[in-house]
């Protein structure tokens, strides 16, 4: 029974692995020695510790990418432990055990972690097989990779702890255990061969694509910086009749020359040497370099069919340098037990030797064998030297992956388990062409010359040519198309003529007869349908041409590949360039720089580029001005109809012109209100007025302005019985006198404490004719006294309401 001590120190060395702040809250005395078994390792207490544990949570997940059942000996496999929302974990423990085992011994940890992120995971200090985090905190998931052990592993589990806060979760069973059994190998001594006769029906469509994985990242040892690429990929759907290559059989010779060269012209010969063991035929371009981001080059792929007779798969590309290592499938069996097709396969692959070299290392010089060894997959134990070596005898990290995807089903089906994917698809016919019935209101201009074939081959293409319609008499009369399409193969491919030989395209040329200085070359073709009135088929089907490959043959002129096929022109008609690759296969024997190009880049012509015409549609109506009122723009449009792979049109597809509306009204606008006047009596009841002046007349049909005076009453005291009339008398007095010295315009000093002022100005004019205006007059300061004052001594300024009579 374990003590009170041993269970708290075992639980703080789990907490140590989630975080250090717990090892320094706290000391621990780890048990006495004589308690701990010979087995009893530090990473079987992550297993034996104790806390307020949870089983079966859910909340936490482990998962391995791609959710597989088994594994692949060797192969590498993402591993993710997450979170749901909103839950979090602070840290965790990453463990893969044998089976059946409890993790006491050092052989119960089963295949290799290695970390993505040093930031976030980080390997236990004081037990290596596990994976913990770097630094404790909130987190909802991290992610680490796992390579799977060498073949004979049998069944393991991968299992995650996670703690949050004081709580720790480890599952035996549930979301945070994943279990998985060893894939059965399919590197034997022999490729397996199907044992049924296929029993599906019709035919199935397929995708393979090709991801590589050699990379100096994952493969470091003798990494070829400089050259390294997978050559062309080859293969074919074919019968249980042919072998392109198998595990324990013998190179080809054109095996040979893509396992040493990576040339796959020898290979493709042979392949359409086979007639109808043949259905497809799977080709793809050379990668250089070998690995590039999927974001920076998608990953090469082929579509090909397979049938009844012909449902298996095979190809084959280069690891490129390499002695003659290739990496592949063979005999892929794509028809299923319950006469179907198979969906989906994914598979890891590892190089194998050719057994037609005897190099070692990536760039080992040419060491032919006399007799051929037998094709065997590489192994890490092969030789000391070599870039896969593991002296544990390792299973070796797979350098691609390869995907085959069902696309399509033609026909009709006949497996017993019904399919789960709807994807029968059914023969697509040319419709026939009807005799031109265009009215005689549509005028069109003449046809384009046919463009070039889409197919370059012997498969049925299509070819189109265009017309512009010129004028449309009567627009309720619809006008037929511009576009016209027909069916076409390649050249020498044409099957109008019953009568006339069917040839194939040419297979690509031969290598040339010597490595080095001038030799020959050939190519081939093929009659793919006699006459049908039995005569012969005459035009050639082979032709030679001289082919230099390394022009000087010193000691100081290096060993290169034959060049490779030419690449597309970069232009679908007239000029444009196209280029064609090779590789250094030696270098020169004294050491020195290999001089020979590698690339080449020439010009190429392709048919004359015909000038189409423009095939626009109407002017769209005008749009509405911008504007609601006053000065703005409106637009129209209209669009191209043709292809613009027939060329630029430079016609303006859009255009632009000014509009007026009637000019916008613009209101009134006034000036603020004065201060009100002094009362014009000085007792009994009387009026003040306050004034405002128009700033800006209203115009093309604005707000109009109003009132400029406004009165208000004003009472300051009542007056004295007859002091009204007597004030009254004495302000008319004083009006008089005003008057007076304004007609005589004499200068008469207006005395006031400490100054001498200048008479009243006369009235200026009135403000407005009509409607209320306003008139001032001033009193200036003609002379101050040394002691006036400023409040006393000051100009001064009246101002009256005049023409106040309606407009």
């Amino acid at each position: 029974m374990m003590t009170a001590t041993g269970l708290s120190s075992r639980l703080l060395l789990l907490l140590c692995f989630i975080s250090t702040a717990a090892c320094n809250m706290f000391a621990f005395t780890e048990e006495p020695s004589e308690r701990v078994g010979k087995g009893d390792g530090y990473c079987s207490r992550i297993l034996r510790a104790q806390s307020n544990r949870k089983e079966g949570n859910s909340e936490f997940r482990l998962r391995v990418e791609g959710d597989p059942d088994s594994y692949q000996p060797g192969s590498t496999y993402r591993v993710t432990v997450s979170a749901s929302s909103p839950s979090y974990f602070r840290g965790f423990t990453l463990i893969a055990l044998k089976d059946g085992t409890e993790g006491d011994r050092d052989a119960d940890y089963v295949g290799k972690f290695q970390i993505i992120d040093e930031e976030e995971t980080q390997f236990m200090t004081n037990c290596p097989p596990a994976v913990t985090e770097s630094t404790p905190r909130r987190r909802t998931s991290i992610q680490v990779f796992w390579t799977a052990p060498p073949g004979g592993s049998g069944c393991l589990a991968i299992k995650a702890s996670i703690v949050q806060k004081r709580i720790i979760y480890f599952q035996d069973e549930g979301s945070l255990t994943k279990r998985m059994c060893e894939k059965e190998s399919l590197y034997g001594d022999t490729t397996e061969k199907p044992l049924l006769n296929c029993c599906a029906c019709g035919t199935a469509k397929y995708r393979v694509t090709f991801f590589g994985n050699w990379s100096e990242k994952i493969h470091p040892k003798d990494y070829p910086r400089r050259a390294n690429h997978w050559s062309a990929i080859i293969g074919a759907s074919h019968s249980k009749k042919y072998v392109l290559w198998e595990y324990g059989g013998f190179s080809s010779d054109g095996v040979k020359e893509v396992a040493e060269l990576g040339s796959p012209v020898k290979m493709e010969e042979e392949i359409r040497q086979k007639g109808d063991d043949v259905l497809t035929v799977i080709k793809m371009k050379a990668q250089w370099p070998a690995w590039q981001p999927l974001n920076v080059r998608a990953a090469p792929s082929a579509e090909f069919s397979v049938d009844r007779s012909r449902h298996l798969m095979s190809f084959m590309t280069m690891l490129g340098p390499s002695p003659d290592w290739n990496v592949g499938l063979s005999a892929e069996d794509l028809c299923t037990k319950e006469c179907g097709w198979v969906q989906k396969v994914v598979q890891d692959l590892i190089p194998w030797d050719a057994g037609t070299d005897s190099g070692v290392t990536y760039e080992s010089p040419n060491k032919p064998i006399l007799t051929k060894d037998k094709i065997r997959p590489l192994t890490s134990l092969d030789h000391p030297q070599s870039p896969f070596y593991d002296p544990e005898g390792g299973a070796i990290t797979p350098v691609a992956r390869v995907m085959v995807e069902r696309i399509a089903r033609k026909g009709e089906q006949c497996n017993v388990v019904p399919d789960n994917v709807d994807d029968i698809v059914a023969d697509i016919a040319q419709e026939e062409k009807e005799e031109d019935d265009t009215p005689e209101t549509c005028i069109y201009s003449n046809w384009s010359p046919w463009s070039a074939c889409s197919s370059a081959t012997c498969e049925k293409g299509k070819r189109m040519r265009q017309r512009m319609l010129k004028a449309q008499l009567d627009l309720s009369v619809p006008c037929p198309h511009t576009q016209d399409f027909q069916p076409c193969m390649g050249p020498g491919c044409s099957d109008e003529e019953s009568s006339t030989c069917m040839l194939s395209e040419w297979i690509t040329w031969s290598p040339c007869s010597l490595s080095c200085g001038m030799g020959t070359r050939s190519r081939e073709r093929y009659v793919k349908q006699f006459p049908d009135d039995g005569s012969g088929c005459f035009m050639p089907t082979e032709e030679t041409d001289n082919c230099v490959v390394n022009e000087e043959c010193s000691p100081s002129s290096c060993l290169v590949t034959e060049w490779g096929e030419w690449d597309i022109c970069s232009a679908t008609c007239g000029v444009g360039m196209r280029r064609r690759e090779r590789m250094v296969k030696m270098p020169p024997a004294d050491g020195s720089i290999c001089g020979a190009e590698v690339l080449e880049v020439e010009k190429c012509m392709m048919p004359e580029c015909h000038t189409i015409p423009c095939m626009l549609t109407p002017w769209s109506d005008w749009s509405d001005c911008s504007v609601t009122c006053g000065k703005g723009s409106r637009t129209r449009q209209r669009t191209l109809k043709s292809s613009v792979e027939l060329g630029e049109c430079t016609e303006d597809l859009e255009q632009v012109e000014k509009c007026m509306l009637p000019e916008c009204p613009i209101d009134c606008v006034m000036s603020e209100w004065t201060e009100w006047s002094e009362c014009n009596k000085s007792c009994g009841k009387g009026h003040t007025i306050r004034t405002r002046i128009v700033k800006l007349e209203p115009q093309f049909g604005g707000d109009t302005c109003t009132e400029t005076i406004q009165r208000k009453k004003c009472k300051i005291r009542k007056c004295s019985r007859g002091q009204a009339n007597s004030d009254e008398k004495k302000r008319r007095k004083e009006q008089r006198e005003k008057r007076r010295s304004k007609q005589g315009r004499a200068e008469v000093s207006t005395e006031h404490p400490g100054c001498k002022m200048r008479p009243w100005s006369s009235w200026k004019e009135c403000t407005k004719l009509c409607g209320g205006g306003i008139q001032e007059r001033l009193m200036t300061v003609k002379q101050r006294f040394k002691t006036a004052q400023l409040s006393s001594c000051k100009d001064r300024k009246e101002i009256r309401a005049c023409n106040v009579h309606p407009c």
